[in-house]
């Protein structure tokens, strides 16, 4: 069931433990709006991964370009784009299992090893003016997720929807954009996402905020980690086509 586009309603969806696709499309469907100023907090990320995680799959795992002076892993070459930037315990090749189905869907999809907020504006310029793509999703996690928000505080109009798990921080000066935040209810912060949500511009904003204690990326590794690849797909295909 999906409630009408138009629907003007600021809302936190809690996810259960089991969740039927009907939730995640009523979640993706409502609407909400981001924005007072909080500091970030570097360490959560560290409290639940030790190891750098990299994906393994040699037939998956992307284009290895640079970008500017920074490397970064290219899938996909659809219309639309992507950019996807990871959190501090993770690398670009995290985002694999993730951009396949990204660029399944018809995106071109760029995971960054640098997530500097000046190698992310680089990597949206090369999907503009290199590879001709009108409509960017930035995506990130964690200190990504952070990075993502400073840049768009900045230059809101880089990007045209926005995706991020386990933000750390709230910030002001973002457009009016669709966005999706995901977190769980039992991690530290989780309620920025409810924050940002609650109190960013646009009409189409959605925290959805999943059982448990996994933050950011981690969170595609627990037991709801088909749930919020389900959100983050369902919201892509959602988006105008370039």
């Amino acid at each position: 069931m999906h409630l009408p586009r138009h629907a003007r309603t600021r809302r936190t969806v809690r996810s259960g433990a089991v969740v039927a696709s009907a939730l995640v499309a009523l979640a993706l469907g409502l609407a909400g709006c981001n924005t007072a100023e909080s500091p970030p907090s570097a360490s959560i990320e560290a409290a639940d991964s030790t190891t750098t995680r990299s994906g393994g799959d040699a037939a998956a795992a992307g284009e290895r370009i640079v970008i500017g002076a920074d490397e970064a892993l290219v899938w996909g070459d659809g219309p639309n784009g992507i950019v996807l930037a990871h959190g501090s315990a993770f690398d670009a090749a995290s985002w694999q299992a993730q951009a396949v189905p990204m660029a399944a869907l018809g995106y071109t999809v760029v995971a960054v090893e640098n997530t500097g907020t000046a190698a992310l504006e680089a990597a949206i310029a090369y999907l503009r003016d290199d590879r001709g793509v009108e409509h960017v999703t930035l995506i990130g996690g964690s200190s990504g997720a952070d990075s993502i928000l400073a840049l768009l505080s900045e230059r809101p109009e880089l990007s045209n929807s926005l995706i991020l798990l386990s933000p750390n921080r709230t910030v002001g000066g973002l457009d009016g954009q669709p966005k999706l935040f995901i977190a769980s209810a039992d991690e530290p912060l989780a309620d920025v996402s409810s924050e940002l949500a609650d109190t960013a511009p646009g009409d189409d904003n959605v925290a959805l905020i999943l059982p448990g204690r996994a933050h950011a990326q981690n969170i595609f590794d627990s037991d709801q980690g088909q749930v919020a690849t389900d959100a983050i797909l369902d919201r892509l295909r959602q988006l105008p086509s370039g």
